[in-house]
């Protein structure tokens, strides 16, 4: 099956990490590209190619001003993403639950041994 193109599929643009970041960067406020460049260290025409993807699959809304353009976040099209991310939530806090009770148990195991040494010991 051939992989859907990056500006149609929310899931294959946010593949790209410098895509996430921005995304993570809109999170807070609405920003002009200007602001974007400057706090991500990222060249201007690379923002707006970024940017552009993003807007074409739905994931930011963008706003003119004169010369400027304001980006924030789609709320409505990052909530799919959340919802499958969330799926894996689930699998990995099992997991790790499982990692800090085996822990948990290794530890007092430890403790339980140092102290029947020592009363043989004595």
């Amino acid at each position: 099956m051939a992989r859907a193109a990056t500006t149609s599929d929310p899931f294959n643009a946010v593949a790209e990490p410098r895509r996430r970041e921005i995304l993570e960067y809109l999170a807070a406020s609405e920003r002009p590209v200007e602001q974007i460049v400057i706090a991500l260290k990222l060249a201007q025409p690379s923002v707006s190619k970024h940017l552009r993807v993003l807007r074409d699959v739905g994931l930011v809304h963008v706003r003119r001003n004169g010369r400027h353009r304001f980006y924030r976040t789609n709320p409505e099209a990052i909530r799919p993403l959340h919802e499958w991310t969330k799926t894996f939530e689930k699998l990995w806090t099992h997991q790790l639950n499982r990692i800090k009770e085996r822990a948990e148990k290794k530890e007092l195991d430890k403790l339980i041994s140092k102290e029947e040494k020592k009363e043989n010991e004595s």
